[in-house]
This record gives C-alpha cells, sequence and structure tokens, in this order.
C-alpha cells in the first residue's frame, strides 16, 4: 500500500492519538481482572470488607475510562479512514475523467463503478475498523498473555496450545466463506441484470411470449443463488460449532488444572478468577483473525487494481505550448485526415473544409465513418495522418477545455441526466445560461410544445437516461441543450433519427436561423441534408461524392441511388429535371 501513505500521512497525527486510547483502553481492560483478584482474596476469602466500595470505585473507574477511549479511538479511526476514503474516490475519479475515450472502449462501466465504489470501501475499511481491529487484536493479545503469564505460567500453556487450532478453524472458515461471498456476489449481480432486463424490456418480453423462457431463466440463476447461501451457511455449520467447542474446552481446560493448583496453593482463587477473565478475553482475537485477513488481502488487491487505473495515461494529450485564440469563428478543416483504431483504418484521406455559418452534411452507410468523423472533431480520439483545423489552428495545438466549450454536440445514442429538463438543456454551461436561452432553445428544437404540458413543465424531473420520454422526446431535449450552449461549431450526429418529417423540417429551419453557427449534420436521411452547403457521401471511410443536393442528383451517383429508395424513382426523376 506504498501509494496510500501519502494519504494517511495527513492524518498521522490523529493516528498516533488514536493508537494511544487504544492501548490505554487495553490497559484499562488488563486491569478490571487484577481487581477481581483482590476483590476475591481480600475481600470475600481475607474478609477485608472496607476495601470493597474502593475496588468497585476502581471497577468503575475502569468501565468509564474504557468508554472514553474506546470511543476516542474509534472516532478517530473512523475520521481518518473516511477521509482517507473521501480522497482517494475524489482522486480516483478525477483522474477517470482524464482518460481517453480509447480506455473506456476496452474497459466496461460496471468494472469502473466497481473500483470507484467497492475497492475504495475495502481501503476505507482497512484504515478504519478492519486496521483498528487487527492493531488491537496484536496489542491485546500481547498484553493479556503477558498478564497470564505474571499469575501463572504453567496456566498459560493452555490457551497458547488451543488458541492456534481456533485460529486454524476461523482461518479455513474465513477463506471458504470468502470465496462463497465473491461468488454471491457475482450472481446476485446477474440476478438482478437478468431482472432488470426483463422488466425494462416488459413490453418486447409480452410482445414475443417470452414469459415463460423469462421464468425459467430467472428460476435458474434464483436456484443457483440459492445454493450459494446453502454453501455458506454449510461452511458456518461446519467450522463455528469447532470454534465455539475449542473455547468452552480452553475455559474449562483454566478452570480445572488451575482449580488443581488452587488446592495445592500454587495459586490463589483470586489469582484463578483473574486468569479465567483473560482466558476468556483472549479467545475473540483468535475467532476473527481469520474475517481480518481476509479483508486486508481483500484491501490489497483493491488497492492494486485502483494502481493500475491511476498509472493509466490518456492517449489524447493536452498541448505543451497551447494556442490560445481570442475567438473562436467556427471555420473546420479536415486536411487530409486518416485515421486508424485497433489497427483497422477507419478513415482515409477525408478532406473538405466548413466555412463560418455555413452548413455541412454528411451521408453513408452504417461503418463508413461518419461519426469517426465527429469523434475527431471533439478529439475523443487524435487523427492517424493529418490535420484538422479549427480556424486554421491544429486542434492538437488547443487546449482540450477550449476546444470542446466551442464545440455542441448532439450524440446519436441521447443521454440525459436524471435531472430537471431545465438543467438538462443547461448542462452545457449551467453558469452562464439563462432562462431566455433555455426558452429559446427549446422553441429552436420543438421542445418547447411538449415541454409545456408535463406536469412540471421545465421543473419535471426525467428518469435516468430520459426514461419516461419518447425517443423523439428525448432527441428535442438533446438539440435543445445542443444549442443553448452557444457555440460557433454545432454538430448533429443522427439527431433527428426518431423525428417524423414535420418536425424534422422545423427544427431545419430554425437551425438556418443560426447564422454565427458552423454546423455539421450527420444523417441517413436526405431530408436532413439536402439544404446543407455541402454534402459528402462516406462508403468506406472514404468520400466518393461531394456537392450540393442539385450536382449530386445529377451525378446519379450513390446519393441519387439514396434518394430513389428513400423517395421513389419518380420523385427521383423528377428532382433531376427540375435540377436540370
Amino acid at each position: 500500500m506504498g501509494n496510500l501513505i501519502k494519504y494517511a500521512k495527513k492524518y498521522s497525527l490523529l493516528y498516533i492519538i488514536a493508537i494511544a486510547a487504544l492501548v490505554i483502553s487495553i490497559l484499562l481492560d488488563a486491569a478490571a481482572p487484577q481487581i477481581t483478584r483482590h476483590i476475591i482474596d481480600d475481600v470475600i476469602v481475607g474478609g477485608e470488607t472496607q476495601q470493597l466500595m474502593r475496588f468497585l470505585l476502581g471497577l468503575l473507574g475502569i468501565g468509564l475510562g474504557r468508554a472514553v477511549f474506546q470511543y476516542v479511538k474509534e472516532f478517530i479511526f473512523d475520521y481518518s479512514a473516511a477521509g482517507i476514503g473521501n480522497r482517494l474516490r475524489k482522486d480516483l475519479f478525477d483522474h477517470i475523467q482524464t482518460l481517453s475515450m480509447g480506455y473506456f472502449d476496452n474497459h466496461n462501466t460496471g468494472e469502473l463503478m466497481a473500483r470507484v465504489k467497492d475497492d475504495v470501501d475495502r481501503i476505507w475499511n482497512a484504515f478504519g475498523y478492519v486496521g483498528m481491529l487487527i492493531i488491537e487484536c496484536v496489542i491485546h493479545t500481547v498484553i493479556v498473555v503477558f498478564c497470564m503469564l505474571r499469575i501463572s505460567p504453567v496456566l498459560t500453556l493452555i490457551p497458547l496450545l488451543i488458541m492456534p487450532i481456533i485460529g486454524f478453524y476461523a482461518i479455513r472458515m474465513e477463506n471458504g466463506l470468502g470465496q462463497v461471498y465473491d461468488e454471491i456476489s457475482e450472481q446476485t449481480a446477474e440476478l438482478n441484470t437478468v431482472a432488470q432486463e426483463n422488466l425494462a424490456g416488459v413490453r418486447t418480453v409480452k410482445a414475443f411470449a417470452r414469459e415463460k423462457y423469462e421464468i425459467e431463466k430467472f428460476k435458474k440463476h434464483n436456484k443457483k443463488y440459492y445454493q450459494l447461501n446453502m454453501k455458506q451457511a454449510g461452511l458456518l455449520v461446519k467450522y463455528q460449532p469447532n470454534i465455539s467447542f475449542l473455547s468452552k474446552v480452553l475455559l474449562m481446560s483454566v478452570i480445572v488444572v488451575g482449580g488443581i493448583m488452587v488446592i495445592r496453593k500454587q495459586i490463589t482463587i483470586g489469582e484463578l478468577g483473574a486468569f479465567s477473565e483473560y482466558a476468556n478475553n483472549i479467545v475473540w482475537p483468535m475467532e476473527i483473525v481469520g474475517w481480518l485477513s481476509n479483508d486486508m488481502a481483500a484491501a490489497f488487491a483493491s488497492n492494486k487494481k485502483i494502481k493500475n487505473i491511476m498509472a493509466e495515461q490518456p492517449d489524447i494529450k493536452e498541448p505543451e505550448f497551447p494556442v490560445i485564440p481570442e475567438k473562436i469563428n467556427g471555420e473546420l478543416q479536415f486536411d487530409n485526415v486518416s485515421f486508424d483504431l485497433n489497427g483497422t483504418r477507419i478513415l482515409t484521406d477525408i478532406d473538405f473544409t466548413l466555412s463560418k455559418g455555413k452548413t455541412l452534411g454528411i451521408m453513408g452507410v452504417t461503418g463508413s465513418g461518419k461519426s469517426s468523423i465527429v469523434n475527431l472533431i471533439e478529439r475523443f480520439y487524435d487523427v492517424s495522418e493529418g490535420r484538422v483545423l479549427l480556424d486554421g489552428i491544429d486542434i492538437r495545438q488547443l487546449p482540450l477545455s477550449l476546444l470542446r466549450s466551442q464545440t455542441s454536440v448532439v450524440m446519436q445514442d441521447v443521454f440525459l441526466f436524471s435531472d430537471s429538463i431545465e438543467d438538462n438543456i443547461k448542462t452545457g454551461n449551467k453558469a452562464a445560461t439563462q432562462w431566455e436561452s433555455v426558452e429559446q432553445a427549446s422553441i429552436s428544437a420543438s421542445a418547447h410544445s411538449f415541454i409545456m404540458k408535463l406536469g412540471e413543465q421545465y421543473e419535471t424531473v426525467i428518469g435516468e437516461r430520459g426514461v419516461g420520454l419518447s425517443g423523439g422526446q428525448k432527441q428535442r431535449i438533446s438539440i435543445a441543450r445542443a444549442i443553448a450552449k452557444e457555440t460557433p461549431l454545432l454538430i448533429l450526429d443522427d439527431s433527428t433519427s426518431a423525428l417524423d418529417m414535420e418536425t424534422e423540417k422545423e427544427i431545419e429551419a430554425r437551425l438556418e436561423l443560426l447564422k454565427d453557427s458552423s454546423k455539421i449534420i450527420v444523417a441517413h436521411r436526405i431530408s436532413a441534408v439536402r439544404h446543407a452547403d455541402e454534402i459528402i457521401i462516406l462508403e468506406g471511410g472514404r468520400i466518393i461524392e461531394r456537392g450540393t443536393h442539385q450536382t449530386l442528383m445529377e451525378q446519379k451517383g450513390q446519393y441519387y441511388k439514396t434518394y430513389e429508395v428513400q423517395y421513389g424513382e419518380e420523385e427521383a426523376r423528377c428532382q433531376l429535371t427540375q435540377a436540370e
């Protein structure tokens, strides 16, 4: 845990105070049997009843002192561990935010969530309750064994012989339980996934009459979950009685052997009483040693996983000597751009210029590279060859925050946050976006009318990822979000696919009014791009056609064929006649 020392250093003084309080608490605990010894030997056997009150007050003082110091050490350990966990989780999350899209392409969300939540929690426990108990077990055992040796080295042999056996059983039990807990955790995730998929896709399930199949699938996972829990119960039944039995054997052996020693006057009956208390107190560290070792091993494993993430470096680097222009106008140029991803050529020799205030349409079949162009503009990835220029500046020379603040993107996969509609529209710049901009952006995206019909209108809280809204409504809110950001470059990546033709035309007409923004419209439908100043057609990552709607119709190439498919041959011929 070398990398965690820097987090612990801030709390080093607190840990010293906590350990001091822990030691004092254990010493007070160890002093109690000594008072018991005096009560038996001096008061009960010796008849010195006048000392009873003093001894009782001593026990009361020990009880109060232990309560105070136990509180101090537990509070400080918890406080320090919470601080370490908080800082570690923040640093980990901050670091994840710096990583490039390539990293997220190769790591699933569940894995990263486990690192941020579960693994940090395990380290939190290691610096808190678990770490405290490990220290307490060691110091407690040493002090109690020392006190036992002072009373009778012979009697001390009994717990020293039985304690390792109890510890062995405890470790065996916890190792078995640890494996089962992992299997139960995985099975719980699978069970939840099956249930979540079924409930989220209940319409599909019913539409395809899959109820029986889904029930059988759930029963299969539920049965495995049941079997794992029974396996867990079996391990407890196998080992726990042995541990309890050995604990009782230890106490019984101490009493029997100690009783003989009392009869032989080798020790007093008060010393036997004190020794019995010590013997009873030394059992619990052995009972939890397996649990503690498993938790600490889990913390080490979690730390290793977190270190691996922290060692990752973003592929997309901030420029060493950034160029910061006074203003971005929105002129975009792809200068012979080629792009490889995971050894596969995605784009080849892409070359175009988008002037300020103009509109570029991009069309092509699925997998032709349309979205890759959007990803390169945002610098989610870097070009393999060529340059992407914004106002004549290579975007690799611009700070990432500046570049992305000057572009508004409506992604193909619409993502809305579980928040109010107003806050979702303000996502691009919450601090600066005024209500008037929100309303105007909603009107431009043809979203205002349906928002006003909702129960709380713009204050309506939508579900995660926009649950409760139709696909078209989610797209319109995402378009409004992009418009409200008010950037010189607006990119719509297949953002009207769920809209009807009439709504699409309304949005197109309003986008035309945004004269200060350069626009890129990526689409499958010709209706979305036909009024663009230039349209490029991609195939296999290359530009195979380019021009306006009219010129492309005249070429009778792929664009013309697409028009025929979408509008019919007769309409295509009419369009061509008009163009001529």
